[in-house]
C-alpha cells in the first residue's frame, strides 16, 4: 500500500470520520547521475557558506527567511508547529458545489481518501450521498507547510481528493480568446463528424510513455555494448492552408481500414552490434 501523506478527520456538519490520504499518482521518469567526463566517477554536491566559502554539512543547516537584503530570521520546526491551523488535523467540508461547475484548470494533485475502521460507515454514507446528489465537497487542509483548498469527490469505488490552485495562482481566464464567429457551419459540421469518428471509450491503459521506454531500451543496449540507431526525424508540419480540404481528407482517411498494429521496436532490436577492433 502507498505511504500515508496526511492523517486526520473529515468533518461535515456534526459528523466526523478518521481518514488518511495516499497519493493517487506519481510521474515515472528515468533519472541520470552527474559523472566526470574522463573517469565517469560520480560527482558529489558540496554546500559552501557564502560568508567564507567553507564547506557546510547538512546537519548544520537551518531554515531562514530573508526579510531584508542579507538579513535573515531563522525558523525552526517548533516555530512552524506552534502556528499550525486546525486544518493540519481536521478537514472540514465548508460547502458542496456542483461537480459540473468546477473548472479543471484549478485542479492540482490527486489523492485517495482511505477511511480508518472507525469511520467506514460515515465514509460510505458521504460517498453514496455525494455520488447520487452530483455534488462535490470543498474543504481546507494543511500539509507540506501549506494550506490547500481541496475538492472531495466520489470516484468509482471510493473518495478522491484534489488539491486546488488558488485564484491568484491561475492565469487570467480571459488570457486566451477564440472567435467562434470565424467558423463556418459546414466546417463545424465536418469537424464534429471527425470528432465522432475518432471517439472511443476512455481507456488510459492503452497509452504508454514510449519515450521513457525508448530511453530504458537505449540504456540496456549500451550496457550490452550495442550501437544505437537514431530514430526517424519527425516531419515538420506547416499550418493548414485549406481547412475544408484538410477536413475532407481526414474524414476520408477514417473510412480506410486501419493499418495493422505493430509492436514498437526497442532500441535493442534496432541496435547494431559494434564491430570489434582487430586484436581486441
Amino acid at each position: 500500500m502507498a505511504s500515508t501523506i496526511w492523517k486526520g478527520h473529515i468533518t461535515f456538519g456534526l459528523i466526523s470520520l478518521p481518514v488518511k490520504l495516499m497519493a493517487a499518482a506519481r510521474p515515472e521518469t528515468i533519472s541520470f547521475n552527474q559523472l566526470t567526463k574522463t573517469t565517469h566517477s560520480r560527482v558529489k554536491q558540496v554546500l559552501h557558506s557564502a560568508a567564507d566559502d567553507k564547506p557546510v554539512s547538512r546537519s548544520e543547516l537551518v531554515k531562514g527567511f530573508e526579510y531584508e537584503k542579507d538579513r535573515y530570521v531563522v525558523i525552526d520546526e517548533e516555530d512552524l508547529k506552534r502556528i499550525q491551523p486546525k486544518t493540519a488535523k481536521v478537514m472540514e467540508i465548508l460547502e458542496f458545489v456542483k461537480a459540473t461547475e468546477i473548472d479543471s484548470v484549478y485542479l492540482e494533485s490527486s489523492y485517495y481518501i482511505h477511511p480508518d475502521e472507525a469511520g467506514e460507515k460515515a465514509y460510505t454514507l458521504l460517498f453514496d450521498a455525494m455520488k447520487k446528489s452530483g455534488y462535490d465537497g470543498l474543504a481546507k487542509i494543511t500539509m507540506h507547510n501549506r494550506e490547500h483548498v481541496v475538492i472531495l469527490r466520489p470516484g468509482k469505488h471510493g473518495m478522491l481528493l484534489h488539491t486546488m490552485y488558488y485564484q491568484d495562482e491561475v492565469r487570467a481566464l480571459d488570457e486566451f480568446r477564440t472567435n467562434v464567429e470565424a467558423v463556418k457551419e459546414r466546417e463545424l459540421a465536418m469537424a464534429m463528424s471527425l470528432i465522432e469518428g475518432l471517439a472511443a471509450p476512455f481507456e488510459p491503459e492503452k497509452y504508454h510513455d514510449t519515450y521513457r521506454m525508448s530511453i530504458r531500451a537505449m540504456i540496456d543496449a549500451k550496457v550490452s555494448g550495442q550501437e544505437i540507431v537514431a530514430a526517424p526525424v519527425a516531419q515538420e508540419l506547416a499550418p493548414v492552408a485549406d481547412i475544408m480540404e484538410a477536413l475532407k481528407n481526414s474524414l476520408a482517411a477514417l473510412k480506410k481500414p486501419p493499418a495493422p498494429v505493430m509492436e514498437m521496436p526497442t532500441a535493442i532490436n534496432e541496435a547494431k552490434p559494434r564491430k570489434r577492433k582487430a586484436g581486441s
